[in-house]
């Protein structure tokens, strides 16, 4: 009997793969920055369109925070500090 060693080697990979992009800045509700501030900072720090930006801001509003951006950490890193510079509340999971 030949088992495939291959296949299972890939999945190895892409579990590691997918380990690395469970990072993500979650962005928490405060009562200082305007709709229009979160939507600025979200579009030019997180790369977000205009759309993406503004439903963020919702989901910020009703649910108290929002998942705005996953990927590295060291990619994530310097835009949660940008969004912290702005004076937004977000930390990195």
């Amino acid at each position: 009997m030949k088992i495939n060693f291959q296949h299972k080697t890939e999945k190895e990979i892409d579990v590691l793969s997918l380990e690395k992009e469970l990072n993500k800045i979650i962005l928490y509700n405060d009562d200082i920055n305007t709709f229009d501030h979160v939507i600025e900072s979200l579009i030019h720090v997180c790369e977000h369109n205009e759309l993406q930006a503004e439903q963020c801001a919702m989901i910020v509003h009703y649910n108290g925070r929002c998942d705005v951006k996953s990927g590295s950490y060291e990619d994530l890193k310097p835009r949660c500090s940008a969004l912290l510079e702005r004076g937004l509340s977000a930390e990195i999971v």
